[in-house]
């Protein structure tokens, strides 16, 4: 364990833990505690497992039932998908690919640890080559990950290959709720969408329902508020570089076929995603950096 003594501005002095632990006996994380938060990191997928700042429940859902296996995804948190997302289009009969990519299934590297009276700052480095026929290009993805009153995510991403690229991506937030029936996206009304399980595009012209099964792309870039009735708070989402926010839950139906989430688990969580859902460019040599920041608050 690593311990950080800081002077606060009364002088008094606090201290700060970051603990090299286990989120699984095979899986090796980060716990942070700090004055304004506790959270845990899973270097497997690079993975923000929990985010809980001082006084509020945990802002983030982690299944009970959640694969702490390599080539599995960790049901919860969020999972990084690139370098597409969902199910890549270009796959063939020949060629299959996963959904959502490789990077959070591949273990990701400690670059540098920080922590000051405002928070703990961790970056967090994944790279590789001919990681898959469909992304041939050397890489490296930097993330970024603050932890204080609110949690920032940057994902940079570096094409090191002398050909150009192209990404898809979206940081895959499971945020904890009371019920979806308890809460208000209104934010989302007035935002164009597109249905993925109608193939219907509209405008919502009311309050969203979360009830249910639900997977929508909304063409926004916009803060996102989630207001949660029930546990009385709201949750604040600002992306920047993201053209979409996508708003995904299984539903009853679909959850009970899917052996990584426990009984009733999709009764307790909404996914909205900082997202680019549309193939975006990614030149040789350069960099390209999106990312989001959640604050919590009461009502």
């Amino acid at each position: 364990m690593t311990k950080i003594l800081l002077n606060n501005s009364s002088s008094q002095v606090t201290s700060i833990s970051l603990s090299q632990s286990s989120v699984t006996e095979d899986f090796e994380g980060l716990s942070i505690s700090h004055p304004h938060c506790q959270a845990l990191v899973s270097l497997y997928g690079g993975q923000v497992l929990s985010f809980k700042p001082a006084g509020h429940k945990d802002v983030l859902w982690l299944s009970e039932e959640a694969c702490y296996q390599s080539g599995k995804a960790i049901r919860g948190g969020i999972p990084i998908c690139w370098p597409w997302f969902g199910a890549n289009d270009k796959q063939t009969s020949e060629v299959k690919s996963s959904n959502h990519g490789f990077a959070r299934q591949l273990c990701w590297q400690v670059d540098t640890l920080d922590a000051d009276e405002r928070g703990v700052t961790i970056a967090l480095v994944l790279s590789g080559e001919n990681q898959h026929p469909f992304w041939p290009n050397a890489y490296q993805l930097r993330q970024t990950l603050f932890f204080g009153e609110s949690f920032k995510q940057t994902l940079s991403m570096t094409n090191l290959s002398q050909q150009d690229a192209q990404y898809t991506a979206a940081l895959h937030s499971y945020f904890g709720v009371s019920n979806p029936g308890m809460v208000n996206l209104d934010t989302l009304t007035g935002v164009n969408y597109s249905d993925k399980l109608t193939d219907v595009s509209s405008i919502q012209q009311q309050s969203v329902s979360c009830i249910g099964e639900i997977d929508r792309e909304y063409h926004s870039s916009d803060k996102m508020v989630i207001v949660d009735n029930d546990w009385q708070r709201q949750i604040e989402i600002v992306s920047d570089n993201c053209q979409q926010w996508v708003l995904w839950n299984p539903g009853a139906e679909l959850a009970n076929t899917m052996a990584d989430i426990h009984v009733d688990g999709e009764q307790e969580y909404v996914c909205l995603e900082a997202a680019n859902t549309q193939w975006q460019a990614l030149p040789a040599g350069e960099t390209v950096i999106i990312s989001q920041e959640i604050r919590v608050s009461n009502l």
